[in-house]
């Protein structure tokens, strides 16, 4: 399986990011913009709000993701190499308490870690870990149990 590749923004908080405690961990490779040349991204999928949805049959692909708030993620997206994009399911929501002026609609976006969970889900890859340090961890898999409870 290849690492899943997070290109980061030199400016996000690693203190606030909730991808920090993934840091070291042989399954995901961290980049930081715009210092790091990006690696040949064949093969992988660049997670992305608005593109087709992910599924299952995307199982192969690596995992592309911008770590960023709203604003930055827009810059370093015209850096990077146009590759496949897929999103994840509309009807997942935060949990993530945003305050940022420049989004769109900030229950719509997820936090990176949240987005990462979910796709792994959706991949059958394993979530072992993912979100041992993310402080609203309760509250998004509530969520998770819920709407999947729904369906």
């Amino acid at each position: 399986m290849k690492p899943t590749v997070i290109y980061r923004h030199r400016r996000e908080n690693l203190a606030k990011c909730s991808l920090t405690p993934l840091m070291g961990r042989p399954d995901f490779r961290f980049l930081t913009y715009p210092a790091d040349p990006l690696p040949d991204l064949a093969g992988y999928i660049a997670l992305q709000v608005g593109a087709p949805p992910l599924t299952s049959a995307d199982k192969d692909s690596g995992l592309f993701l911008i770590d960023a708030t709203w604003r930055l993620a827009a810059v370093m997206e015209k850096s990077c190499p146009k590759i496949e994009a897929r999103s994840l399911p509309a009807h997942f929501r935060t949990a993530y308490p945003r305050r940022q002026t420049d989004c769109p609609d900030p229950n719509a976006g997820l936090a990176s870690i949240e987005a990462i969970y979910l796709a792994y889900q959706i991949l059958g890859r394993p979530t072992d870990g993912l979100l041992d340090s993310y402080y609203w961890r309760e509250a998004f898999l509530l969520q998770c149990m819920n709407l999947s409870s729904d369906s």
